[in-house]
C-alpha cells in the first residue's frame, strides 16, 4: 500500500513539474513575439526616432510631393508610408477612424464642409500648395464660341461646384445669385445667356468626360492624371491666388503637435519641396508657403 502511495504521490510531483516547465516556455514564447513586435517601426532605434506617419493622397500631385518628403523624414529616422485614394472620401473618413495619420488631397472649404455635413474631426495643419482649376474646351476654339446649349461637366461636390460656377461667371458666361456663396450650383445661377446645360459628376470622373462636353471645368490634380497640362490646355484658370482653395495636409483634432506630424510638416514647408514644386509642375501647381 506503502509503495502504490509513494509511485501515485512521486507521478503527481512530476506531472506539476512538467506543467510548470510547459507554462514558461508559454511565457517565454509570448515575450519573444511581443518583443520582437517591440523592436519594430515604432520603437527608436540607432537611426533615428523610429517614428511612422501614413498619409492618404491623391495621386497627382499631392503623393508625387510626398513621395520628395520620404527622404528627408528619413534622414530623421522617421518612416513616411503614402497611401494613394482616387476619391474626396476616403481619405478623411480613414483619419477620422484613425485608419491613417493624415491626408493630404483637399482644400479648406471642403474640409469645412465634410467635417459639416459628417460630424467628424478634422483639422487644417498646413497650408502646401494650390491647384489652380481650369475651363477645358473641347470641339470649340474659345469660350466665345461656345454655341447656345452647350455641355459643360463640372464637379458634383459642393465646394469644387461652386469654385467651377465662379469660374464661368468671373468669364461673363453666367451670373450667380450670390458670388459669395462657395457652394454655388447650378440652382443659383441668375443668368444664363447661353443656356448652358450642366452634367454634374464626381471631380475625379469629370477628364474622362471631356470628349462628351463642349466645356469642362477641372481640378488640376486630376487634369495632371488625365494627361492635360493645366497652363497649356486649359482655356483659362482661376488665379494662383485663390486662397480659398490652398491645399492642405489634415490630421484628426488631437493629434496636431503629433511629433511625426511636426517632422511633416517641416518637410513640406522646405525649400527642397518648393522647388520640386516649381520645377517640376510649372504653374499648374503654385506652392503657398
Amino acid at each position: 500500500m506503502m509503495k502504490k502511495f509513494f509511485a501515485l504521490t512521486l507521478a503527481l510531483l512530476l506531472a506539476l513539474s512538467l506543467t510548470a516547465c510547459g507554462g514558461d516556455k508559454t511565457s517565454d514564447t509570448t515575450g519573444g513575439d511581443d518583443q520582437q513586435q517591440t523592436d519594430g517601426a515604432n520603437t527608436p532605434d540607432e537611426s533615428g526616432d523610429g517614428l511612422t506617419i501614413s498619409v492618404a493622397a491623391s495621386p497627382t500631385p499631392h503623393a508625387e510631393i510626398l513621395n520628395q518628403c520620404v527622404p528627408i523624414l528619413a534622414e530623421q529616422g522617421i518612416t513616411l508610408t503614402v497611401n494613394e485614394y482616387s476619391d474626396y472620401v476616403i481619405p478623411n473618413t480613414a483619419v477620422e477612424d484613425g485608419d491613417e495619420d493624415a491626408n493630404f488631397f483637399q482644400h479648406i472649404p471642403y474640409l469645412d464642409d465634410f467635417n459639416a455635413e459628417r460630424g467628424t474631426h478634422l483639422v487644417n495643419v498646413a497650408s502646401v500648395h494650390i491647384e489652380p482649376m481650369g475651363l477645358y474646351l473641347n470641339g470649340v476654339a474659345s469660350l466665345d464660341e461656345l454655341p447656345d446649349g452647350a455641355t459643360v461637366a463640372v464637379p458634383n461636390d459642393d465646394t469644387n461646384e461652386g469654385r467651377a460656377l465662379l469660374l464661368l461667371e468671373s468669364q461673363g458666361l453666367i451670373k450667380l445669385n450670390d458670388s459669395s456663396n462657395l457652394s454655388s450650383t447650378p440652382n443659383d445661377i441668375a443668368e444664363n445667356p447661353k443656356n448652358l446645360q450642366f452634367l454634374e459628376l464626381e471631380a475625379a470622373n469629370v477628364p474622362a468626360n471631356l470628349d462628351e462636353v463642349a466645356l469642362a471645368a477641372i481640378n488640376s490634380n486630376y487634369a495632371l492624371g488625365a494627361g492635360l497640362n493645366p497652363t497649356t490646355d486649359a482655356a483659362v484658370s482661376e488665379s494662383a491666388d485663390s486662397s480659398p482653395y490652398v491645399n492642405i495636409l489634415v490630421v484628426k483634432e488631437g493629434n496636431e503637435q503629433n511629433p511625426a506630424v511636426l517632422a511633416l510638416i517641416e518637410a513640406l514647408h522646405s525649400d527642397t519641396i518648393r522647388d520640386y514644386i516649381n520645377d517640376t509642375f510649372g504653374g499648374a501647381v503654385v506652392p503657398a508657403f
